[in-house]
């Protein structure tokens, strides 16, 4: 013990605390950080108060607090020992203090000021978890406003010390070297399993290299498993000799069996501890050599499918295979057998994820609101939670009433707080009690928490066995005699009012829930028939998702429960091409009942537009006039005359300004047709851009006959379609604007004969031709040779003179 490398940190952990009452200590695994820092702490008097460590897992802090005590001499629960939900061990005497991180966030909210505890060291602060985050950022702020005597210890492994350094406002950075003796790596020759191929199920694979690594080496073995169930079965699978101790270490295990895992083989046999990610950091567990790593780690993630968080199975990171690489070097020279093979390792991620950036983040909510938090933003956290999961999670527990709409905490929410439960089930819980559920209401919060084997949760609950773990979880909420008759389905809405699911209308066993998402049952499963349900899980599908437990419930119930909202509901009808208005009793996006009303005025007006916009413009009374205006109107436009928009885009995008004020009391598309569209059209120009308009763009041009001609706006350039006859004497070219109109000159029988932009060109060059070809076939029509001297004519015969 006095050859740990962390001795060496020691005077400089003291100097930082004297001058900044604060530091980061980066130690790898081994150096002797968890039980050391603590205990030169209290040795050397360096606090007034207690001190308090948390630790990321139970095992963790019921094995430090062990070790320290007997480095004092002392049995644990005096000067040294623990506390976390469920298990206590604390005395009068006790200085040092080990809690699981989730106990620092309850002892700060129920003590501000923290009273008596003069130090916080925050231990494997590289795992960071959610509540790790949040433990910090509430002691900086505490330490900040009320207690800046505070002292606080950041401690990691393979955190990148900087950030966190900064946050602490500039807090000084300590860093201790390891002493593990070189490990060699021997990875699998191939894939255990390979996709689309039937290998070796895990745990049997996972024997063979145990039996291999035990057979091939010498001292204690650590073999790396996801959970307590591998454990199991890998154990039941190996056929190991008779001096082999099997020992399995997790967190549920019972603390007497978590204790043997960590202590030294008997003389003369080897140990083989079988354990979970626990082990990677913080516990000691004596004499092990090799390291026989499965690859895999069960850590939280939010689960959409469940609205909670759940423990899964996933690939373990590059820094978790390190850390677990490093456990065969702390006594001797080692070995680290991979349950994968060496090209897969570049496969591997290199961090795990961040808890606060991918979990659900209803606890934290609960949390801050507790704190009195109303904006994030001024909260220290190293990394700051996602706004949009922060404000969901929001918002149903301001559903649920544990929360205000402005973000305070209620004292329902407070109560809520107080169960070790995610909120929803905490608020299942306390409405179910209120309801006089008092032994269903904890008996089905407890079993939720656990992954489901049945599709219906009533038959599941009926039929279920709590484990050990489930009957301590059932011990501390305390379970009494219903006295209520609210069904399990109606207690499982109480905790997802958001999956409240109703059934559609027609063939298929499909549902809407309250949230606004569908569902869907097998067809032949026997809660298909249910017209409501109350869905506690599901595949987490975004367009449809499966149901994977649900209960019944009855529609009274529903409406018992919870608050529905009265409101008219106008939409455009696609079928029948008209508006339709009801008035509806609705939860959430489910229509309890509906009946048809007049609708709120500009409910339905709004409505008739999107009926509009659906129908397109053409479904309004374009008149030959009407489209002139808005012809006329964008080309001036584009032209630099200043006038609203009056393309099909522009005319689309503003339709609530211009033709709302013309559809009181249209309520179909068949009303649409008395709509008096020109005086909408004009009255978004307006009366100074009709005079505008009626300058730049004019309707008709005047013929020499006096002939007035319409002017059509459609293409680039104006146009006019006029006889040749009556455009005789013209010798300067016509203009619109300035810009000069393409012409379309005509047969007398209104054929198109030339199209020009330039008049005068056209008589002294093309018309020769023309003349030579229309005379034969129109011979009493005026076709003189030199057009533009003649005068223009609509009479048919030539004038005399």
């Amino acid at each position: 013990m006095d050859h740990l490398p962390i001795l060496h940190a020691l005077p400089a952990i003291t100097e930082a605390l004297a001058s900044h009452g604060r530091c980061v200590l980066q130690a790898p695994p081994g150096a002797g950080k968890t039980t050391r820092v603590p205990l030169h702490i209290l040795q050397e008097k360096l606090v007034t108060g207690r001190i308090v460590m948390l630790e990321p897992r139970r095992v963790a802090a019921r094995s430090a607090a062990v070790h320290i005590a007997s480095l004092l001499g002392e049995a644990v629960g005096g000067r040294v020992g623990y506390r976390m939900r469920g298990d206590t061990k604390l005395s009068k005497a006790t200085r040092i203090e080990v809690v699981t991180e989730g106990v620092l966030t309850r002892m700060i909210q129920s003590d501000p000021e923290l009273t008596g505890i003069g130090c916080l060291i925050f231990d494997e602060f590289h795992e960071r978890s959610l509540q790790a985050d949040l433990g910090l950022a509430l002691a900086l702020e505490v330490r900040g406003a009320l207690r800046p005597d505070l002292q606080i210890i950041v401690m990691s492994a393979t955190l990148d010390a900087e950030p966190v350094a900064a946050l602490m406002d500039g807090a000084p950075v300590i860093t201790s070297e390891g002493r593990n003796f070189p490990v060699d790596t021997i990875w699998l020759d191939k894939p255990w399993a390979t996709p689309g191929r039937r290998g070796p199920r895990f745990e049997a694979s996972m024997a063979d290299l145990v039996t291999r690594a035990v057979g091939d080496t010498q001292g204690g073995v650590l073999v790396f498993l996801p959970g307590a169930g591998e454990i199991a079965r890998v154990a039941q699978a190996l056929r190991l000799g008779p001096e082999v101790d099997v020992v399995p270490l997790y967190g549920s295990l019972p603390f007497k069996a978590q204790m043997q895992a960590l202590e030294p083989p008997a003389q003369g046999r080897r140990k083989v501890v079988l354990a979970t990610s626990i082990a990677e950091t913080s516990l000691t567990i004596p004499d092990v050599r090799v390291v026989v790593d499965g690859g895999r780690s069960r850590r939280p993630r939010f689960d959409p499918g469940s609205g909670m968080t759940r423990l899964v199975t996933e690939r373990v990171t590059k820094a978790e295979a390190t850390q677990r690489r490093g456990r065969a070097g702390r006594v001797a020279p080692g070995l680290c057998y991979r349950h994968w093979t060496k090209g897969e390792e570049g496969g591997l991620a290199a961090f795990p994820p961040v808890e606060i950036e991918d979990n659900d983040l209803m606890g934290l909510a609960l949390d801050l609101a507790a704190w009195g938090v109303a904006d994030v933003a001024e909260m220290p956290f190293l990394t700051p939670p996602p706004e949009a999961a922060l404000s969901e999670a929001r918002g149903l527990l301001v559903g649920f009433g544990a929360m205000t709409e402005g973000g305070g905490i209620t004292q329902h929410g407070r109560d809520a707080a107080a169960l070790p439960l995610h909120p929803r089930l905490a608020h299942l819980v306390l409405r179910g009690r209120a309801l006089g559920m008092d032994r269903t209401a904890p008996r089905l919060a407890v079993l939720l928490e656990a992954r489901g084997m049945r599709l219906d949760l009533e038959a599941e609950l009926r039929a279920w066995q709590p484990t050990p773990e489930m009957r301590t979880s059932l011990k501390r909420l305390g379970v009494g005699h219903d006295r209520g008759t609210v069904s399990v389905g109606g207690l499982v809405s109480l905790a997802f009012p958001d999956r409240i699911a109703k059934r559609r209308s027609g063939e298929g066993a499909r549902y809407l829930m309250s949230g606004g998402k569908g569902a869907v049952l097998p067809s032949d499963d026997g809660l298909a028939v249910a017209p409501w349900l109350a869905v506690a899980e599901l595949d987490g599908d975004s367009r449809e998702a499966k149901i994977r437990r649900a209960a019944m419930v009855t529609q009274a119930e529903v409406l018992a429960l919870h608050p529905t909202r009265e409101g008219d509901l106008c939409r455009w009808d696609k079928r029948s091409a008209a508006v339709l208005s009801e008035a509806q009793t609705q939860l959430g996006a489910i229509v309890v009942a509906s009946r048809t009303s007049a609708g709120d005025p500009a409910a339905v007006l709004a409505a008739m537009l999107d009926g509009v916009r659906m129908l397109g413009l053409q479904s309004l009374p374009w008149s030959k006039a009407a489209r002139q205006l808005a012809l006329r109107a964008d080309w001036a436009r584009r032209g630099g005359v200043e006038l609203p928009d009056m393309s099909q885009a522009g005319l689309e995008r503003d339709l609530e300004v211009w033709l709302g004020p013309y559809l009181g009391g249209v309520v179909s598309r068949a009303g649409l047709a008395g709509v008096d569209l020109i005086g909408a059209l004009e009255a978004r120009i307006g009366w100074d851009g009709m005079q505008a308009l009626g300058a730049a763009a004019p309707v008709k041009y005047t013929a020499p006959t006096g002939t007035g001609v319409m002017i059509d706006y459609a293409g680039e350039v104006p146009k006019i379609a006029v006889r040749l006859q009556e455009m005789m004497g013209v010798t300067q070219h016509p203009v619109v604007a300035g810009r000069p109109l393409l012409i379309e000159l005509l047969s007398p029988a209104q054929r198109p004969i030339q199209t020009t932009s330039d008049l005068p060109g056209f008589w002294a060059t093309s018309y020769k031709d023309v003349r030579k070809d229309m005379r034969g076939r129109y011979p009493r029509h005026h076709w003189p040779e030199d057009p533009s001297q003649a005068q223009a004519t609509r009479r048919v015969k030539h004038p005399k003179g």
